[in-house]
């Protein structure tokens, strides 16, 4: 059999980037996308298709997949990575940011599953990852637009695997906890624009600040990580739900181990609401 044909979105950097390269490695054909075609351009120098893809614009999304279709014949593996945080008090978030947040990281990925399952169908077989996050497992203070969206991406990804399973086409669901990337650093400029001078939560303004940060302290090498998410996803059966990084073990085991209450008090504590409460005694 030829290559597998993997398709993967947001490799400009980080974990789309190190999943091309760890793919490319196990001898896969991969075509990368980015919504600034530039990002990936030493990709292409290495032998991969490259196109360019704003996972929001659904015209864009079809003709992409049309693209690789007519290029390859074929998707065997679509990699749904794209994404980003949002981050800050729920309250202060405008509508429209939240909003955007969750078309970029629900409905994009849903669009791309819908323009790329047909082909798969008719191969009776395939391979779809949606790439979701711890944060959608365990929800924390001032990342609450980002653990929705997330949230909810696992759900889909649940219902996906089921309905689409009578045509032979897997899904997994691949929860990252901390993993090198610019993602610490795009969710700290959201968070500093985002915050309103006014907000009840101006006082613990950096806390804010490191809760956006926090996912880069210490973070897993995003090769370390594709490494051994590749492996997994390449075995005969790969497993509905893979996790890998830092913390992507611990922190569902503390929401599940834990009452609700000794978890708030942990990160009230860590993210700067203890504070709060105790100025308004």
């Amino acid at each position: 059999m030829n290559a597998e044909v993997v398709l993967i979105t947001g490799c400009s950097s980080g974990i789309g980037r190190a999943l091309a390269l760890e793919f490319q490695k196990a001898g896969c054909s991969v075509v990368a996308t980015a919504r600034v075609p530039a990002t990936i351009d030493d990709l292409k120098s290495r032998g991969m298709m490259t196109l360019e893809l704003d996972i929001t614009d659904d015209a864009q999304c079809r003709s992409v997949v049309d693209s690789v279709l007519r290029a390859t014949n074929r998707i065997d593996i679509l990699v749904n990575n794209a994404g980003y945080g949002i981050f800050g008090p729920v309250i202060d978030l405008p509508e429209e940011e939240l909003s955007r947040q969750l078309e970029t990281n629900l409905f994009g990925p849903l669009k791309m599953v819908t323009h790329v399952a047909p082909a798969m169908r008719a191969a009776g077989r395939g391979l779809i990852v949606n790439i979701g996050s711890v944060s959608g497992v365990v929800t924390t203070p001032f990342a609450g637009g980002y653990c929705a969206s997330k949230s909810a991406l696992h759900a889909l990804s649940d219902a996906l695997r089921m309905e689409l399973a009578p045509f032979g086409i897997r899904v997994v669901t691949v929860q990252p906890g901390a993993v090198e990337s610019r993602f610490g650093k795009t969710g700290a400029a959201h968070a500093s624009r985002l915050l309103r001078s006014d907000s009840w939560y101006s006082p613990v303004r950096e806390a804010i600040q490191a809760r956006a940060e926090i996912s880069q302290v210490g973070a897993t090498p995003a090769e370390q990580f594709a490494s051994r998410i590749v492996r997994r996803l390449l075995q005969g059966r790969p497993p509905a739900l893979i996790r890998g990084g830092k913390l992507s073990l611990l922190l569902p085991l503390m929401k599940a181990v834990l009452p609700s209450r000794a978890l708030d008090t942990i990160f009230a504590r860590k993210f700067g609401l203890a504070s709060l409460a105790t100025s308004r005694r």
